[in-house]
């Protein structure tokens, strides 16, 4: 591909606090010479232009396969909701552009294998968002595992809170809480903090779960209403990685007074333990702290400046801009060094196998 930038239409882009526009539109700006949004499809032509005037973009599409066929697009992102993955990606796969999904790549894991399955006999960059990976903290880490600061790794501890699946909620989120749109507290929060857990740890092996609704309705705030809550608010893994070595997950709905995210990585020669705001971990600061040898007390691990220079700000847009700067390497050049549509079945996968297990513990 040549070096101008790569052209980006946005299928779900909406002026205000959503999330295209919060996350991606900044990341994007942060990287001028790779990247240039040019258009938008909404779920009407009024919507998308409506956004293409808020973020002075010279396309509105009447609709999404109008984006995916124009060739004024190099590359579809798609930051809708979960159910709409499916067709979306689907289409933009057969126009034969490049892709950005957000996570949950599918509606579970039979829709994550057939878009990998189409994407690689595209032969296209498809790419997924589960850029806590790709966090300047998450790199950082890694490469303390990998020298040896904790020495052998025993065992990892995870717990968190999900922010939504709590007691309230507002109109624009209470989908979440019917768990047959694939977005729940499992896939969401703890799905994205799993892939920086698997990034750092490696893959996870044998493992037994439970998933508990102690909330049964919610409170819409914005409308008043009461709506039954389908998806589990309690989340419990137990087991082992590949390596051996043990690990355990408590995600919890909503959010508590005390901790609200804790991962702990302990070993034979020292110890780890991650912090952060909420349990969503692809878009918190984290915080890292740490011990080993003889010294007894924690203190903080802090990457390299150098790790944040020339990268948004804020947690939200640094983590998404290092995805799309993969991203961008990769159309490039070939690469494959962005999370992958392939990566997302793994994931996906890990998910599947912990609901199989809570089924089980119900028989």
């Amino acid at each position: 591909m040549s070096d101008k930038p790569i052209r980006v239409g946005f299928i779900g882009l909406n002026p205000g606090i959503h999330w295209a526009a919060t996350a991606h539109v900044p990341a994007l700006k942060a990287l001028p010479n790779e990247y240039e949004v040019v258009g938008v499809a909404n779920t009407s032509h009024a919507s998308a232009k409506k956004a293409a005037d808020a973020f002075g973009l010279p396309f509105a599409f009447e609709n999404a396969q109008a984006l995916v066929n124009s060739p004024e697009v190099d590359l579809v992102v798609v930051t809708v909701k979960v159910p709409h993955h499916h067709e979306l990606v689907t289409a933009a796969l057969n126009a034969g552009k490049h892709v950005y999904c957000e996570w949950p790549l599918g509606n579970g894991l039979a829709e994550a294998r057939e878009l990998a399955d189409l994407a690689e006999a595209k032969g296209v960059v498809a790419a997924v968002g589960t850029q806590m990976r790709v966090a300047p903290e998450v790199e950082y880490l890694r490469g303390l595992i990998a020298d040896g600061y904790v020495g052998e790794v025993l065992s990892t501890t995870l717990v968190g809170s999900g922010g939504e699946w709590g007691g309230m909620t507002d109109a624009a989120h209470a989908y979440l809480y019917d768990r047959t749109n694939g977005a729940t507290m499992l896939s969401i929060p703890l799905g994205h903090t799993l892939a920086g857990l698997r990034e750092v740890l490696g893959d996870i092996g044998d493992l037994s779960a439970r998933m508990i609704n102690r909330r049964t309705t919610a409170h819409v705030t914005d409308t008043g209403e009461t709506i039954p809550m389908t998806s589990h608010d309690q989340v419990l893994v137990h087991g082992a990685l590949k390596s051996g070595a043990a690990f355990s997950v408590h995600y919890r709905g909503g959010m508590c007074r005390g901790t609200n995210l804790l991962w702990e990585i302990n070993g034979t020669q020292g110890d780890i333990q991650v912090t952060g705001a909420n349990g969503n971990g692809q878009i918190v600061q984290l915080s890292i702290q740490g011990a080993n040898g003889d010294t007894r007390e924690l203190a903080p691990l802090t990457p390299p400046a150098s790790a944040y220079e020339g990268w948004p700000d804020n947690s939200v847009a640094r983590n998404v801009a290092r995805l799309y700067a993969r991203l961008a390497e990769d159309i490039r050049s070939g690469t494959r060094s962005a999370p992958s549509f392939r990566d997302s079945v793994a994931l996906h996968d890990t998910i599947d196998a912990i609901e199989r297990s809570a089924r089980e513990e119900l028989k």
